[in-house]
């Protein structure tokens, strides 16, 4: 409240200033009437209005800033040193977007030319208000100039808001890091990010219709990704690589081939994000990497490209069943790196306290567990999930004892380290089901079990 023109911002966003509430590094406003987020979060949250935020989805924000952050530290989106023009085409109230000005790194963060776009004029108001309340205090990106835009955007702290369809704002062009983060499915919204996108760029993605991707409501996978699915363990890969074949067929029709960086099923929702690029040559070859997963009696599944149609009667697909992951960009996804990048500055929480954020050493505690667990096993598994899927086994421990016919289920690290003494990789799988994957032949994981 410094000015005039904050005072204004602050007054124009209807029920300001709700309450106080910590994410990651960075202090955000939440309704009055949202509850308290509780420890542990899971699932969709109960929508109580415009602008209300899903503490459920803090780690996939969080892997957002981590995987940004990366990219502008190693150099592997654009040469260093050069901006890189970013849009959250969803943006709500504007959390992700603080998020990225708070929390990247001080020495980069002034390269970072971002536009948040939302519908809802509510939300933007808090966004902006939110901005104006508690600015970061750190370098803005010089913003190169644009032709006229047909709705004059909202600026603070170099950031621009505009208020229009989300399809219109992708379609402006020339981003270079795309944020698709819709309430169901992003399959409206795919065509418009694609075609926006710059010549090589990061699009992540996140769908919250999991009935449709894993197969629960068979007629909405129909129709949505043309899937066919089995509900059984591996549901939540299948949902991972059917919505990454969406995406790289989608790709391909506009001659861009996608290559997977971090592809995850994370409690309630799916978020991959993929490097896309202009290449004739990468999407006429796209259907190499599509096939379906069929369920058999000698190993738990095979990948196969044709099914016959025996087999589609005890398989899911299409899908993608090439890599999920870039080896090293997940492996240096670690858990001291994301408690690093997003441990707030003691001197800011004081000031948050003073302003009324309620915030104890409980909080903290709960705080930082939730910042591990959204990246927990990513950078033991990174090497495996880089790898094509036909190349590793992903096996629940649960299946062990029908397949091993002992009746028990072994310790996963007591299997995981045999599996390591026996010359095979083996890594737990990120999933809140206990899943490992490894590189060790199916025979092989079975007479080991069975040894323990």
């Amino acid at each position: 409240m410094k000015d005039g023109r904050a005072r204004s911002l602050m007054q124009e966003a209807e029920g300001w200033p709700g309450h106080l509430w910590l994410e990651g590094g960075t202090v955000v406003h939440l309704p009055a009437d949202q509850p308290r987020p509780q420890a542990r979060p899971r699932g969709p949250a109960k929508r109580i209005g415009p602008g209300f935020l899903n503490p459920a989805m803090a780690p996939a924000r969080t892997r957002s800033v981590m995987l940004l952050a990366d990219a502008l530290e190693h150099g592997w989106l654009v040469p260093e040193g050069a901006p890189v023009r970013v849009l959250d085409a969803l943006c709500s109230t504007g959390v992700r977007v603080r998020r990225w000005r708070q929390e990247l790194p001080e020495a980069h963060v002034h390269r970072v030319v971002v536009t948040g776009n939302d519908l809802d004029v509510h939300a933007l108001d808090w966004a902006l208000a939110s901005f104006e309340a508690h600015p970061s205090g750190r370098p803005v990106a010089a913003r190169p100039e644009r032709r006229q835009r047909a709705v004059k955007p909202r600026e603070i702290e170099g950031v621009h808001f505009t208020q229009e369809d989300a399809r219109v704002a992708l379609l402006r062009g020339g981003w270079q890091w795309i944020d698709l983060d819709p309430f169901g499915s992003p399959m409206p919204f795919l065509d418009a990010a694609l075609q926006g996108m710059a010549r090589r760029g990061v699009l992540e993605l996140t769908a919250t219709d999991t009935a449709a991707l894993t197969g629960s409501s068979a007629a909405s996978g129909r129709r949505r990704y043309g899937f066919q699915g089995l509900v059984d363990h591996y549901a939540h890969d299948d949902a991972v690589r059917v919505l990454l074949a969406n995406v790289a067929q989608a790709a391909a029709r506009q001659d861009r081939e996608i290559t997977p960086l971090m592809a995850l099923f994370d409690g309630h929702h799916v978020r991959v994000s993929v490097m896309v690029r202009t290449s004739k040559t990468g999407a006429s070859a796209v259907q190499d990497r599509i096939g379906w997963r069929i369920r058999e009696h000698d190993v738990p599944y095979r990948f196969v490209r044709h099914p016959t149609p025996e087999q589609t009667e005890r398989g899911s697909g299409p899908m993608w069943t090439g890599p999920l992951w870039d080896a090293s960009i997940a492996g240096r996804m670690t858990e001291q790196c994301a408690l690093d990048r997003t441990r707030p500055a003691p001197e800011a929480l004081d000031g948050w306290r003073k302003e009324g954020l309620q915030w104890t050493a409980e909080d903290e505690e709960h705080a930082a567990r939730e910042t591990v667990r959204g990246v927990r096993h990513i950078s033991e598994a990174a090497d495996l999930m880089a790898q094509d899927g036909q190349a590793t086994l992903l096996l629940n421990l649960d299946d062990l004892p029908r397949w091993t016919g002992t009746g028990r289920t072994p310790r996963l690290h007591h299997l995981l380290e045999a599996l390591h003494e026996a010359g095979h990789a083996a890594a737990r799988a990120p999933d809140l089901n206990p899943f490992l994957v490894t590189d060790a032949p199916f025979e092989d994981v079975i007479q080991i079990a069975q040894g323990l």
